[in-house]
């Protein structure tokens, strides 16, 4: 633990070089993670190097500036209670996680079922914007079992006070933003971990909604395994973007998919192209 209360994980630094293709190759440094927070009581970790990531230069490729421009643009749009689009998708989220089950309005208690704080759930993207909409989207159509799994709780041996399925897919997005420092359009990541996903975006245009599915599904386990309760939300995020982390600088992954976390969603669920 650092002096801020933070957690320490030694991470590869990437240089320009001959390593991986012609790509980047790396040494060690440790980084810190802080918290910010969102919702009630609930927590993104926020991770900042101890050395300047002034240091970390590097160029990318013509694929790779407009994979990241596409992505940070994504992550720019707020959710807007009153257009169309927003209000439509976050129907089909109902209709994806309760087939069959009549919404009765965008504003509605029934949305408390799924997580939400209120019966409005317009209130709850204050910290993950439209993308994080996206994001459970994207989870309940790609992965409809492991989405239902999460929804519904029913993996392992649950918490009586248990997290909000919904706003914790808002705080996976927000982690998720930081962690990859997508947060400034037109800005290149400053740390190592960002600057390693790009190679998997430019491999894959869904590697970020696949990732948030990874992370869901990987906080999910490390929930039950450390028997936590809604109190540690905070500290399950915190192990949650350490493993990640690992996990992304790992020399073998080259794909979003060789991520070992990645095995999560297909061990009990239905992989839906």
């Amino acid at each position: 633990m650092g002096d801020n209360g933070g957690s320490f994980v030694t991470v590869r630094r990437i240089t320009k070089g001959p390593d991986r293709g012609g790509g980047y190759h790396s040494t060690h440094e440790v980084v810190a993670g802080s918290t910010a927070w969102i919702g009630k009581g609930f927590s993104c970790v926020c991770a900042q190097g101890i050395d300047s990531d002034a240091r970390l230069s590097f160029d990318l490729t013509p694929c790779q500036e407009e994979c990241l421009r596409k992505l940070q643009c994504r992550v720019d749009v707020a959710y807007e209670s009153s257009k169309k689009e927003h209000q439509e998708t976050l129907r089909t989220l109902w209709y994806a996680a309760y087939p069959g089950v009549k919404l009765h309005g965008l504003i509605s208690e029934q949305w408390k079922e799924m997580g939400w704080q209120g019966k409005d759930p317009s209130t709850d993207f204050r910290g993950g914007g439209f993308i994080s909409l996206e994001n459970l989207l994207f989870f309940a159509r790609r992965y409809p079992k492991s989405f239902q799994d999460l929804l519904r709780k029913q993996e392992g041996n649950r918490a009586l006070c248990e997290y909000p399925f919904a706003v914790a897919g808002i705080n996976v997005t927000f982690m998720l933003i930081q962690m990859l420092d997508l947060q400034v359009v037109a800005a290149k990541p400053r740390s190592i971990v960002g600057a390693i996903f790009l190679n998997l975006l430019s491999e894959n245009d869904w590697a970020f909604d696949i990732l948030y599915c990874i992370a869901f599904k990987l906080m999910d386990q490390q929930w039950l395994a450390m028997h936590a309760s809604y109190m540690d939300f905070n500290t399950v995020m915190k192990s949650t973007r350490r493993q990640l982390e690992q996990e992304l600088l790992l020399e073998n992954v080259s794909r979003i998919e060789d991520l070992p976390s990645f095995k999560l969603l297909l061990n009990r669920s239905q992989h839906l192209s």
